[in-house]
């Protein structure tokens, strides 16, 4: 799926000192004698053949918590060992990750700088009129490597055991939703489903998953739609209750909950995707170790168990089928937001 790079071969004296001139020597301050080797030596490198020489950045667009951060959490550590450098976590949540996404579509494109993208990012490109990036012009999409199914989930204490009890409850009264953002799969999928079913709910935006699953079992909205690797835990515990599967087929971690086919919901089928972006125009050389970095750790049995501990599904794409992901989403929730009579904000 990719190659590894030659470009991190140290070039010789020989090259070096052939390829820069008296006048250059004196512009970068090097001195004959004994000590000029090293600092010739540095000048002579391209930009990328040290790299990576200091830490790393990882910007997660949403809060602590979610999946996102959960699987960057566990990644990094093994990521910054194998490229010989810390990679640092940084959460930047809000506007259904559009501020982590701006944030890294204007930072230096040196591979110090990585985003935890996915299909909120694409799906934004449809839902807001202004983003403030363009994930085909603004990133380099390296992999994918996640994908996790959708769980409508209610208190348990709500009074609702099924799919059947939250539509009557929509029925017989006002019911509020909540989300993790605009246009995140928990907004864009329940609207789907609302659609489906004839219903209508208000809708509650958090800045992210977290804030979502902490709204509903703080009974401040009647129900949501989390990803499923989020709410999972909360379902063992007892915390939450799951009413359906937003996918084709049932999830193993929770085999009795039904999918919304199974009850009667048709076309409503939800999935929550996220891999590693980077800044456009960032070398290639790098993209290519950075892609065969995570491919190699992405293959390690302990880490996949980790990773998959909460439902969501480890699922590996190159470059290439990662970008064709962003195109697909896009055209979705365009589709979508024509069926729910959605307008960009």
């Amino acid at each position: 799926m990719s190659t590894s790079s030659q470009a991190f071969v140290a070039h010789p004296p020989e090259l070096a000192s052939a390829h820069l001139s008296r006048r250059n020597l004196l512009r970068l301050g090097v001195a004959t004698g004994a000590g000029a080797w090293p600092a010739l030596h540095a000048a002579a490198q391209g930009p990328t053949d040290a790299w990576p020489n200091r830490p790393i950045k990882w910007v997660v667009p949403y809060l602590a918590g979610t999946g996102p951060d959960s699987s960057a959490r566990i990644l990094s550590e093994a990521v910054g060992t194998a490229l010989g450098q810390p990679v640092v976590i940084e959460n930047r949540p809000g506007a259904g990750g559009n501020i982590g996404a701006r944030l890294v579509a204007r930072a230096p494109a040196d591979g110090y700088t990585w985003l935890y993208s996915g299909s909120p990012m694409a799906a934004a490109m449809r839902v807001y009129k202004q983003p403030g990036f363009d994930v085909f012009k603004d990133f380099q999409h390296v992999l994918g490597m996640s994908r996790s199914d959708i769980l409508i989930v209610v208190q348990p204490e709500s009074g609702i055991r099924t799919l059947a009890d939250l539509v009557a409850r929509a029925k017989a009264g006002s019911i509020t939703y909540g989300s993790g953002g605009v246009g995140t799969p928990s907004h864009l999928g329940v609207e789907l489903l609302l659609s489906s079913l004839n219903l209508q709910a208000n809708h509650i935006p958090y800045k992210g998953a977290s804030e979502l699953v902490n709204a509903i079992m703080g009974k401040q909205v009647t129900f949501g739609a989390p990803v499923f690797s989020v709410a999972y835990p909360f379902v063992q515990s007892g915390k939450m209750l799951a009413l359906g599967v937003a996918s084709a087929q049932r999830n193993a971690h929770l085999p009795k909950v039904p999918t919304l086919a199974e009850q009667g919901v048709a076309n409503v089928n939800l999935v929550s995707w996220g891999g590693l972006s980077v800044p456009a125009g960032t070398p290639p050389e790098i993209v290519a170790r950075l892609r065969q970095t995570f491919e190699t750790v992405l293959r390690k049995p302990d880490l996949v168990t980790a990773l998959e501990r909460n439902g969501g599904l480890v699922d590996v794409r190159d470059g290439e089928h990662y970008t064709q992901s962003f195109q697909r989403e896009i055209a979705f929730t365009e589709t979508m937001m024509k069926r729910v009579k959605l307008e960009p904000i």
